[in-house]
């Protein structure tokens, strides 16, 4: 059995999946196997994913079903007691696996084990997660996950290991869920247990930026219910801010697409205490102006500017 399963959803990404594969094969801890998922992909992805021979990886191919689906399919087919999940366009370190491994052993008995991450959204835009007061190099068990997971969520997907008896235990990713899938799963999880942290990048997380905002399609995304925590958010208001900010990100989208229905259902969810000036603010101006500023944000991230709402 080896230590770690590293499941890989694959849908479309024949640009990535080679870079990405070959940053797994060179971990410097080598006791794990590697389950793709192929998520019926029709560009070149399956073929380049075939083309490497290394004995651990084995690939399953299935109708396109979602990244949900697939992440639950995939640990079906996982043989170890840790699951490692990776998307096909993100990038490990070489110490990834090992530097996991280390955080397993020194605290066996959490749910949920994370790593610090870079968000890439162009290639001269390359952000550190911050993840509230933690210390950079922090190594332990997340005092406050959901206050520390602003502006940066402390469990990013591909920077993450859980315990494969809990991901069972909790039903693992909601199916049909498009985005905001790994949020409710990773809530779900830090309300039931541990959660620990190993504050080094060991991984680069691709944003893709490209499109104009008014050309964005939302009709066919679909977002999880944040309303199964109400019982919880009732009790902790660290939650109830963290929730408030997803929610307000999930209204924003509906705001730039036009979608009045949906944006006012979202933004209806929100005590806007829990909001910041920023925020507040693009709740407020005309539509256009929205789209405008969210144009004006992409350009300059592209060009390596970060600037957030959410600080």
């Amino acid at each position: 059995m080896p230590f770690f399963s590293v499941i890989i959803p694959l849908f479309n990404k024949a640009e990535y999946v080679e870079r990405t594969l070959n940053s797994v094969l060179l971990q410097s801890f080598d006791d794990f196997e590697v389950i793709i998922v192929n998520d019926g992909s029709t560009d070149n992805s399956l073929k380049i994913a075939e083309s490497f021979t290394d004995d651990r990886i084995v690939i399953y191919s299935k109708d396109n079903k979602g990244v949900s689906t697939a992440r639950n399919y995939g640990v079906t087919k996982a043989t170890s007691n840790y699951i490692a999940f990776l998307d096909a366009d993100d990038i490990w370190k070489p110490n990834h696996l090992n530097a996991l491994h280390n955080l397993i052993v020194d605290m066996p008995s959490c749910a949920l084990y994370c790593m610090g991450y870079i968000k890439q959204k162009s290639e001269k835009s390359k952000i550190r997660a911050q993840f509230g007061t933690i210390a950079d190099g922090y190594k332990g068990v997340v005092s406050g996950y959901f206050k520390n997971s602003l502006p940066f969520t402390i469990a990013g997907m591909g920077a993450v290991a859980v315990n494969k008896a809990k991901f069972i235990e909790v039903g693992g990713f909601t199916e049909g869920v498009t985005h905001g899938e790994d949020i409710e799963l990773w809530t779900t999880l830090a309300l039931q247990g541990k959660v620990a942290l190993y504050n080094i990048v060991t991984v680069t997380h691709l944003i893709n930026i490209k499109g104009r905002v008014s050309n964005l399609k939302i009709d066919d995304k679909v977002f999880p219910d944040f309303n199964q925590f109400n019982e919880a958010e009732r009790k902790s208001k660290d939650l109830k801010v963290y929730l408030d900010n997803n929610r307000y990100a999930i209204a924003l989208a509906y705001r730039l697409a036009k979608d009045s229905k949906n944006y006012k259902f979202w933004k209806n969810q929100i005590e806007l205490e829990n909001l910041n000036k920023k925020q507040k603010l693009l709740l407020k101006l005309p539509v256009g102006l929205v789209v405008t500023l969210k144009e004006i944000h992409q350009f300059l991230l592209e060009k390596g500017f970060y600037i957030s709402t959410f600080r």
